[in-house]
């Protein structure tokens, strides 16, 4: 590569493989995250670490299955010192994997079943007892028996079980946590890509935000574009209109846009398991003082907030610049809190870092090169009903901070303005 070249934004390419482009490198992006997980095991207590948490078991295994499944607790990986992952999935899924995942040996691939979150009761079934008793032999064969064993969530008659059957239980939610934070280059461009397709779908929102459509047509052009474009998880969209906007209640409704109302949406999709948090708000026609306002402020702390982020910034830096409570209408930074605030972004949606006036003054954390978090900012207008939310991911790099999230949110955009 050429040094002398200038540094070039984050790349959002083509989501097809090509000869003549540096695209994602899956090979390496999954060495890069079992490194990051076997990392943080070897730097503990544990002896191993038994992972139910979807997005763990993908980080760790490279392995996912979609639909209703991934949160019904069936399928669990066990990560030992020195040895690869082992994986109990659901029925054919693990043929499947055994056909299509040369990354681990076929003997790592097994099949699981757990009960369905209790729909099969676990005492006369034995499902729970006999899957320990295979984790503790395989402990065992590894010398690992004393040594903890790091679950990250789990049915309590799981838990139960463990220590039954003499296994000492730790926390392994926070060190996997800790080993995701930190994304790859292929991860960020993973989650480019991602931004990059919500991207186009604000811009179909904008051409149909007309009055007479409802939320929920919103929500479905949403998904029909994403899946269209490639998403594999649509996980949710938020259409939130008129006089639902104050107080914000994170969900949509069959109501039907109204001329002049503001009107405000959050797309969270994955692609290749990498998600967005994006929230875009628009008038409807026309927009009114108290609305563009509204939406000054909100953009003045998002601007604020870019601001104050850099490589060795700590998260309490960052909190203190954000509003409060009280410069929004709520009580408490307890009742305020998912208003003014960023949550790390990669697998899953809520990631580390946690960015907000509730926990990071007491807990701060240092941002470090690789961070990708997503800055949320809301103001409420002074109608009383109306109100302006913006979202904004960000990574954080050496030589500042990158925006992932181009559709234009300087200032209040107005849909088919009149």
């Amino acid at each position: 590569m050429n040094s002398s070249l200038p540094a070039r934004p984050i790349p959002a390419p083509g989501h097809s493989a090509v000869d003549y482009e540096h695209r994602v490198d899956f090979d390496r992006l999954r060495a890069y995250r079992l490194s990051r997980a076997v990392e943080a095991l070897e730097n503990g207590e544990c002896g191993a670490f038994l992972l139910f948490d979807q997005y763990n078991i993908r980080y760790v295994t490279q392995t996912w299955i979609g639909g209703a499944l991934p949160d019904k607790m069936i399928r669990y990986a066990l990560l030992m010192r020195g040895r690869p992952p082992i994986l109990w999935d659901f029925g054919s899924a693990v043929r499947h994997h055994q056909l299509n995942s040369d990354w681990m040996p076929d003997e790592n691939h097994r099949p699981g079943f757990l009960g369905f979150r209790g729909a099969v009761s676990p005492e006369p079934t034995g499902l729970m007892s006999t899957a320990i008793a295979e984790i503790a032999s395989l402990l065992r064969a590894e010398g690992l028996e004393d040594a903890p064993v790091g679950v990250d969530i789990v049915e309590p008659p799981f838990l139960f079980e463990m220590q039954r059957q003499g296994l000492r239980v730790a926390d392994a939610q926070q060190s996997m946590l800790d080993a995701r934070v930190i994304k790859s280059h292929d991860e960020i461009v993973l989650l480019n890509q991602a931004a990059a397709m919500v991207d186009g779908v604000y811009q179909d929102i904008a051409e149909a935000l007309k009055p007479g459509v409802r939320e929920n047509e919103i929500v479905a052009l949403a998904n029909k574009r994403l899946y269209e474009l490639g998403s594999d998880q649509v996980e949710a969209v938020n259409a939130i209109s008129g006089e639902r906007c104050n107080p914000h209640p994170h969900n949509f409704t069959d109501r039907i846009i109204r001329p002049g109302d503001q009107a405000f949406f959050d797309v969270i999709h994955s692609y290749n398991g990498y998600r967005t948090c994006y929230y875009r708000t628009f008038g409807v026609g026309s927009a009114t003082t108290s609305q563009r306002d509204a939406y000054k402020r909100a953009r003045e702390w998002m601007d604020r907030a870019i601001d104050a982020i850099g490589v060795g910034v700590g998260t309490d830096q960052v909190a203190s610049v954000l509003p409060t409570a009280a410069d929004i209408g709520f009580e408490s930074e307890l009742a305020a809190f998912g208003l003014q605030f960023a949550h790390g972004l990669g697998l899953g949606l809520h990631e580390r870092p946690i960015i907000s006036r509730l926990n990071s003054m007491s807990d701060p954390v240092e941002l470090r090169a690789g961070m990708v978090f997503a800055m949320e900012t809301y103001c409420p207008a002074t109608d009383g009903v109306s109100a302006a939310r913006i979202e904004e991911e960000l990574v954080v790099t050496d030589r500042g901070v990158e925006v992932l999230t181009k559709f234009p949110a300087q200032e209040l955009f107005v849909a088919n303005e009149y």
